[in-house]
């Protein structure tokens, strides 16, 4: 029997268990969406531009722990939705694109809308730098083999995004059906590598050696589902836990062995108990710039004389930016189970350090003890560290928080408790900004029963706002908290403090800085919108956005205040050679 390559698409995802699709359309991708609007098991969630459906398919991605599905139409959808690919490429995420093309006899024509500059019908190619795949369907009996491989691509070894580029024509083909059917009976889930015990005992013996030994996560924790397992080790070794930004949470803030936030944006304390550590234990990161004060050895690294113990899923990871005295290439989960099973083996009472978990502890309450003005304080503009204070007390434990970047990814990967591990989804990889309010969307599709909360500054929120168009019509309730300062704020204080202008960042008319009302365009939208005036109504209005379970902008006035950093970052070198400077305010 035979049936149409889109109506067989569409029964294909269903029975891998999707259940929402994100995209946007074209004249390319039709024969799809006519075949999703006949399907009872999947959403088709429409979206105003293409960086929107990829932010979300990104966000949901994140939540469900499963392979995402991004529909969209050639050329300039492929090349809009091409921001949120990447960032979910560098982040590690799952997510198979798929996407329409010109017709296969029309190759080389230049019919509407080809990329054929260089190669006939070569769009495809734009994705090659970012995905782990690109795959062409220019054979209609081809398509099921690859979209198979596509899933099994995306979410194997280190996840990534794939694409599978379609001509339009295939989508209307027929194809015999048994191809699918065959494609159908292999096995979803593929068997993971672990450690042998022998690796895993020279890992153990080498921290039990050790006089200050350290773990450090990476956001690899997370992806593997592995902040159990880690916590375990760490609780039974008496490990102290520092982390990545993409790490962040995979040890609850409140937990007695957790240091914190490496790097730039990492404090004194928690940069030199990673320097003097002997031995550290890496799990699941690729010592990232920022999160290593640019990899100088006088800030947060010194490896050697440290020696480090590396585990990665992508053994191109390993060794890459550190020397490495004894490395795997595992999945963490399993490799974890492996490691926790030999400490037992080895140290079946465990390992004390009391002396250091009591330094920890009072380190981390000297912390809030000096941030308690700020995080009090009653001026306005708001004070950015009084919004993640107010925020925590009002956000369940268990809330999902999607940040952009500048002050709510920074200040809130330094300042702000995630008690639940897999709770925030922050772009670290590529940085992008408008990330986290479409990022958002595709949580609370994920995960309606929780609340989730998108903290994101004017700049981001500002760069897709017809997101409140999807959220308006399919309900979304995300509540979304912008930081508004009226400046790409970050980057203002960084000019301002190496050459005294801030020309280019911040927001002005006529000599005044200013803002969109973006509460009044929330309504616009027919979303819920509430311009805060003053810090005392931010709470209130916080918690009544939550409790109305509906979609909410809160646009609260803060001002532009650099996050303190103790770490290094030696673009200032650049800027700056000797001067030891970062940012400074720019604020009211």
């Amino acid at each position: 029997m035979k049936n149409q390559i889109a109506n067989q698409l569409v029964k294909y995802l269903e029975a891998r268990g999707v259940k929402h699709i994100f995209g946007l359309c074209g004249h390319t991708n039709i024969a799809v969406l006519a075949a999703l609007s006949k399907s009872r098991k999947i959403k088709f969630i429409n979206t105003r531009h293409e960086q929107i459906a990829a932010h979300a398919a990104d966000g949901y991605a994140r939540a469900t722990k499963k392979t995402s599905v991004l529909l969209t139409h050639l050329s300039p959808g492929l090349t809009n939705a091409a921001t949120g690919v990447a960032n979910a490429a560098l982040d590690s995420i799952p997510m198979v694109v798929i996407a329409g093309d010109v017709p296969t006899h029309y190759f080389g024509k230049h019919p509407h809308q080809e990329v054929n500059l260089h190669a006939d019908a070569s769009q495809y190619e734009i994705y090659r730098p970012f995905v782990k795949r690109a795959w062409r369907v220019d054979s209609a009996h081809l398509f099921p083999e690859t979209i198979e491989k596509a899933f099994t691509l995306a979410e194997s070894g280190r996840p990534g995004p794939v694409l599978v580029d379609v001509p339009m024509d295939i989508f209307s083909k027929e194809v015999d059906v048994s191809l699918f059917k065959r494609v159908l009976a292999n096995a979803k889930s593929l068997h993971k590598p672990s450690l042998d015990d022998g690796a895993a005992e020279a890992m153990i013996r080498a921290l039990l050696a050790a006089k200050t030994p350290l773990l450090y996560g990476g956001g690899g924790i997370l992806l593997a589902d592995a902040a159990d397992e880690m916590r375990k080790l760490a609780e039974h070794l008496s490990l102290p836990v520092a982390h990545t930004l993409m790490g962040k949470g995979a040890l609850p803030d409140d937990h007695p062995l957790i240091l914190g936030m490496s790097g730039f944006w990492g404090t004194k304390f928690i940069n030199d108990k990673c320097k003097g550590a002997d031995w550290i234990l890496g799990l699941g990161t690729r010592f990232s710039e920022a999160d290593c004060s640019s990899w100088e050895s006088e800030y947060t690294f010194s490896m050697p004389p440290t020696k480090l113990i590396h585990i990665d899923i992508d053994p191109a990871e390993i060794g890459r930016n550190y020397p490495v005295a004894i490395g795997a290439v595992a999945d963490l989960k399993e490799a974890l189970k492996v490691l926790n099973r030999v400490a037992r083996k080895l140290a079946p009472k465990g390992v004390q350090r009391p002396k250091l978990v009591a330094e920890m502890a009072a380190n981390r309450k000297q912390f809030v003890t000096d941030n308690r003005k700020a995080m009090e304080s009653d001026a306005w503009p708001m004070r950015p560290e009084r919004i993640l204070a107010d925020l925590r007390a009002v956000a369940p434990r268990d809330s999902i928080l999607c940040t952009d970047v500048g002050w709510n990814k920074n200040g809130m990967a330094q300042q702000y408790p995630i008690c639940t591990p897999g709770t925030v989804f922050t772009p670290g990889g590529y940085a992008t900004m408008g990330f986290g309010a479409p990022a958002a969307l595709g949580a609370k599709l994920a995960l309606p029963d929780k609340v989730v909360v998108a903290l994101v500054g004017d700049g981001g929120f500002g760069q897709n706002p017809a997101m409140l168009a999807t959220a308006f019509e399919e309900d979304i309730a995300v509540v979304w908290v912008i930081m508004n300062n009226h400046a790409f704020g970050t980057i203002a204080g960084l000019e301002s403090a190496h050459y005294g202008t801030t020309f280019g960042t911040v927001f002005e008319k006529n000599g005044a800085t200013w803002s969109p009302d973006f509460a009044a365009i929330a309504r616009a939208y027919g979303v819920d919108g509430v311009k805060v005036e003053s810090a005392a109504a931010f709470r209130p209005a916080l918690q009544k956005a939550i409790k109305s379970k509906r979609p909410v902008v809160l646009d609260v006035y803060m001002k532009n205040e650099p996050v303190p950093t103790a770490g290094h970052w030696n673009i200032m070198d650049i800027y700056s050679p000797g001067k030891k400077v970062h940012h400074v305010s720019t604020g009211d």
